[in-house]
């Protein structure tokens, strides 16, 4: 195998991982921006969730039915 083979299969090769990692990058920092945006989602519903709670919440001992 001549040296301009050689070295033409590598330099294929490293374009093609490029281009390859390009891809990864790009998906992994799509996958970051909608892991992101739902940590703020659930964040928020669980701040809406807590809010209920507290309003929900009974304010001190139930008074006894009238029937007592």
């Amino acid at each position: 195998m001549d040296v301009p083979t050689r070295i033409d299969r590598l330099e294929m090769r490293l374009t093609e991982q490029d281009s390859t990692i390009e891809d990864l990058n790009r998906t992994v920092t799509e996958q970051w921006r909608v892991i992101d945006r739902l940590v703020r989602q659930v964040d928020a519903l669980r701040d809406q969730i807590e809010e209920a709670a507290a309003r929900s919440a009974p304010r001190g001992p139930e008074p006894p039915p009238p029937h007592y």
